[in-house]
């Protein structure tokens, strides 16, 4: 990633559910995938960036699951502070409250072969290029986890 991407308008949950409709069939079928929420509200994006980090987001919520399980995307809108939230919720594993901030750092991986890069990327895709946020929103063992991305509404 070398020169600032272009963003362009897109109808988020548009781009959420077509980027899921597309993962959903490439994961075991043990695993239900949900898109809901607000179907009107648009943000700049960068659509290829933003499905990467989707995808690395949704990678992860496959990964936590063991056996069955249920992936959610939530899309919803703060129309007093003009952000969009995008929520991935899943039902896995779940984070120790300790390491919230650690996922983000390069090297980190609770996997034997995992190189612990995806979500140092994802963060500087939604942060650096996209002018969001993303972070663990809420998590509990053995229940699951909730990554929240953050972005300017365009309304």
């Amino acid at each position: 990633i070398g020169s600032k991407p272009q963003l362009e308008v897109h109808n988020v949950y548009q781009a959420v559910e077509e980027f899921v409709d597309y993962f959903r069939v490439r994961v075991s079928n043990k695993i239900s995938f949900e898109v809901k929420g607000n179907e009107e509200v648009q943000a700049g994006l960068n659509i290829p960036l933003f499905d990467w980090v989707i995808e690395n987001l949704l990678k992860n919520a496959v990964n936590a699951i063991e056996g069955t399980g249920n992936i959610t995307v939530e899309i919803s809108a703060s129309k007093t502070k003009k952000l969009v939230y995008i929520d991935v919720i899943d039902t896995g594993k779940g984070i120790p409250r300790s390491k919230f901030a650690m996922v983000f750092q390069p090297g980190y991986t609770t996997r034997k072969r995992g190189w612990g890069l995806g979500l140092s990327l994802t963060k500087r895709i939604v942060e650096n290029y996209h002018d969001g946020q993303v972070f663990v929103r809420d998590s509990e063992l053995g229940k699951g986890t909730i990554f929240r991305i953050t972005l300017k509404a365009i309304n």
